[in-house]
């Protein structure tokens, strides 16, 4: 009898262990994906910096993955805008967004998009393209906004939905 009770309560405690776990790991599939996004548009500033050169990440908002494109070429060498086409650029694999886990939007120089290639810039002094990046998690309604400073190009992070208010004419009276 008192062995059916114990088992009974072990098997409670696993079940909302188990309901509670189902839980959570979603919630971490988006801070994972945030956190591998961000590490890659550091690296890319990084990389930019350090080799003096201009580096790109592009965003596939309709597959949702990016990757890193470097100022070389496939060979090695440094690619020339105007001389290399642009397949012999060397650019990363495709990183996915974990699963379940997708582009809401990117606002690139205050404009939205939401089902293209969209390609940001990173410059030898540190710069950025002025961007923001809005993924989301549709099925447990969460989201969560990366923002990229256009001067520094350092990220700051947003939980849910952020834009960024632009400064207006009344602004400078």
């Amino acid at each position: 009898m008192e062995l059916g009770i114990v088992l009974l309560i072990m098997g409670m405690v696993s079940f909302a262990v188990s309901v509670s776990f189902d839980a959570l790991v979603p919630r971490e599939r988006l801070n994972t994906s945030v956190r591998e996004l961000a590490d890659v548009l550091r690296r890319a500033r990084s990389e930019s910096v350090s080799r003096n050169a201009e580096y790109f990440v592009e965003y596939d908002m309709v597959e949702h993955r990016y990757r890193m494109i470097t100022p070389l070429s496939v060979d090695g060498l440094p690619w020339i805008e105007g001389v290399d086409h642009e397949d012999l650029r060397y650019a990363t694999s495709w990183e996915p967004l974990r699963p379940g886990v997708e582009f809401d939007s990117v606002t690139l120089a205050g404009t939205i998009y939401s089902e293209e290639l969209v390609r940001v810039r990173f410059d030898p002094l540190g710069s950025a393209s002025d961007h923001i990046i809005q993924l989301s998690q549709p099925l447990y309604e969460v989201a969560f906004t990366l923002e990229v400073l256009p001067l520094t190009g350092l990220i700051r992070f947003h939980e849910g939905i952020y834009a960024r208010d632009y400064p207006t004419d009344l602004d400078f009276n």
